[in-house]
């Protein structure tokens, strides 16, 4: 190669590449720069790819007395600030703080001094563009309609004893009887007897007297003998003005701040410390009553996206988009969230710890469980059953719409096959016996309707393998979908859709009063003696009515909440109820624990009529009878019904229910009366 290291004259053709070079130069840096304007003012831009997760355990806010930390995860930010506040809503800030930037996408800050029951935002940037002032995802206690978080000492919001509070005694997931319950209808009615009304704290009275002297309340769940105490929603959500003495109604789907109490069921709002306080009086209460406390969690959407705290903290990364860029709305009612990210998935895991360990919740289920993924609620139920193998995890195995998430890693109801003991309701047999979903006129079952047969016995079954079922006529499932019992609750009613006192009317609008009974006692006949988990709906042991209405999730009181007197009116309604459920609790043939043992010990019967349902349970294990024979009549006539000869006492009658038989039945053939149950037994 030539040397030019003397030569400092420029040849012409030197010349004119320089001049080519420079100006191709310029080209680039202009057209990097401007790629940089748009950047910072884009800063959707910046997250092509998902920022590394943070590992710590110290997001949110650690308090002493000398110090408290500050901790968010805000891996986009351009900055973040903290202010401190007097108060849960207005006044001016006390101190603006501009946060660190740590590791992992975090940013902290640590101030000197006491800050208890002192509250607190964070502001981020984003490219220029401040969000709005919001807690931090982490906040365990809030203000008033949950606009600034609270730095509380919750060793101190104990009630008495609540040190020594012990979770009642379970064995068996298939023992659980569950009872759906909103906070606020359980004490709303003037006629309840209960002082505070609508409060956590209303739920820790006893001795409360309803019309005629019936239970009340906390007493009434005792006496039905139920296990599990199902609350709708109780953390802190978007839809109710918690500053109204009397707030409006609302079921809770709509979440805000996923780890602090409601503030709507506290006796004073506007003290973060009250709501938690009174939260954990009432499980304590429930406990004491040897009753266990399930709380509905909503983790799979957010109410407002645009006043989500995790997007005002990391826009974009907490929720999904479609293929054409926009919010998924798979819920139905609001921005679905993207369990499967890292961040996402910590914070489901961390939230439910919280609740398992602050509030000492005994169960969790799942609204729409169908938008999470199989590895994340796997991870869940291991965190969950590390800290105590017996808390109960459940969910309903659908979505409410389309979701981005692929349909084999959803946790649907085909898919919990793949779930580590984790349950979801069963449509299967709650369509099968009142009729569908979509359709509140078209009746099932217990109403006469044909074709449900195979649906029903799926299950009675609990949704498992079992060599009688001829799945191709099952309306839903196409093959078994659970592993294990357990992994299915049986109901027929719930929150959703008319109660079953209005859907039985409404599908069968010219029967009497009596055959709307008898058909309910069939249902929950069927639903209380299936294999599984039970559960019921509150207020359907006095037949509950809101009027027909099919979604009652804002009606005012007048609709939602229980009316006592009807506990009088349909005594032998409750009674009924309550015997069943007693029968389920005395005897484990009803609540099997394996699906090894129902195939070897439940047997249907070989009865053409398709409006004819028993099966025959013998020698199952540690029941005192040895042979117990289940009747279901959906004909809306009598029928003869062939059984074993010899001698059987009847234990109900769709009428009654007596552990010990009604009387004694003999011969091969008997008849059943119309739209009822029998259950016939041999020691």
């Amino acid at each position: 190669m030539p040397s030019c290291k003397n030569d400092t004259r420029t040849k012409p053709h030197d010349t004119h590449r320089l001049l080519n070079y420079l100006s191709s130069m310029k080209r680039l840096l202009f057209l990097a720069l401007i790629a940089l304007v748009i950047t910072s003012f884009m800063p959707h831009a910046r997250k092509s790819e998902d920022p590394a997760p943070y590992k710590g355990n110290d997001l949110g806010f650690r308090y002493t007395e000398k110090q408290t930390q500050f901790k968010v995860w805000a891996p986009f930010a351009d900055s973040v600030v903290l202010r401190i506040y007097a108060e849960g809503d207005g006044g001016s800030a006390l101190r603006t703080v501009s946060l660190a930037k740590g590791e992992e996408g975090t940013w902290f800050a640590l101030l000197d001094g006491d800050l208890k029951n002192r509250y607190y935002t964070f502001q981020t940037v984003h490219g220029g563009a401040a969000s709005l002032e919001v807690p931090d995802p982490y906040a365990v206690a809030v203000g008033v309609n949950g606009r600034r978080g609270m730095i509380v000492d919750m060793g101190e919001l104990e009630p008495a004893g609540w040190a020594k509070d012990k979770r009642p005694a379970q064995k068996s997931f298939t023992d659980i009887v569950l009872y759906e319950l909103h906070v606020r209808d359980l004490s709303m009615n003037a006629n309840s007897g209960i002082r505070n009304k609508g409060k956590y704290i209303g739920l820790t009275e006893r001795g409360t007297k309803g019309p005629g002297g019936v239970r009340t309340g906390i007493d009434h769940m005792r006496e039905l003998g139920i296990t599990h105490v199902h609350l709708l929603p109780a953390f802190d959500h978007n839809s109710i003005d918690e500053t109204k003495t009397l707030a409006p109604f609302n079921w809770g789907y709509d979440p805000l701040n996923y780890n602090a109490p409601e503030g709507s069921y506290a006796t004073d709002a506007r003290d973060g410390r009250v709501r938690i306080r009174e939260f954990r009086a009432m499980v304590q209460a429930l406990h004491k009553a040897g009753l266990r406390v399930v709380m509905d969690v909503v983790y799979n959407h957010t109410s407002d996206i645009n006043h989500s705290v995790f997007h005002q903290l990391a826009p974009g990364y907490y929720h999904r988009k479609t293929a054409d860029g926009k919010w998924a709305t798979g819920s139905g009612c609001g921005n679905e969230t993207a369990s499967e990210k890292a961040m996402m998935r910590k914070y489901m895991i961390e939230s439910l710890l919280h609740w398992a360990r602050a509030y000492h919740i005994d169960g969790f289920r799942f609204d729409l469980m169908g938008l999470h993924d199989i590895e994340t609620m796997n991870a869940i139920s291991d965190s969950l059953h590390r800290l105590d193998p017996s808390i109960f995890l459940y969910g309903e195995g659908w979505t409410a719409g389309d979701s981005p998430l692929p349909e084999d890693k959803r946790a649907v109801k085909k898919n919990v096959l793949h779930l580590k003991n984790i349950a979801a309701f069963s449509d299967d047999i709650r369509d099968a016996l009142r009729g569908p979903f979509s359709n509140d006129k078209e009746s099932g079952f217990i109403s006469g309707k044909a074709g449900t047969k195979e649906s029903l016995k799926f299950g009675i079954a609990g949704s498992v393998q079992h060599p009688q079922v001829e799945y191709s006529k099952v309306s839903y499932s196409k093959a078994p979908w659970a592993n294990e019992p357990a992994q299915t609750i049986s109901y027929v009613s719930c929150h959703d859709d008319p109660t079953l006192f209005d859907r039985i009317r409404l599908s069968n609008p010219d029967i009497t009063g009596q055959q709307v009974i008898a058909m309910d006692r069939l249902a929950q006949t069927a639903v209380l003696t299936a294999q599984g988990v039970s559960f019921i709906h509150a207020g359907e042991e006095m037949l509950r009515t809101k009027g027909g209405m099919h979604n009652s999730y804002n009606a005012p009181d007048s609709i939602n909440a229980l009316d006592w007197s009807r506990k009088g009116k349909y005594g032998d309604v409750f009674a009924y109820y309550k015997g069943l459920i007693a029968l389920r609790r005395a005897h484990p043939a009803f609540r099997l624990p394996t699906a090894a043992l129902i195939r070897k010990h439940l047997r249907f019967g070989a009865e053409t009529d398709p409006l004819l349902l028993t099966y025959r349970i013998q020698n199952a294990p540690g029941d005192q009878w040895k042979d117990i024979i289940v009747v279901l009549n959906g004909n809306t006539h009598a029928t003869s019904v062939e059984i074993p000869g010899g001698t059987w006492m009847l234990a109900a009658d769709g009428q009654r229910v007596a552990a010990q038989g009604l009387r004694s039945v003999r011969g091969k053939h008997v008849q059943v009366p119309a739209s009822s149950a029998w259950i016939l037994f041999r020691k």
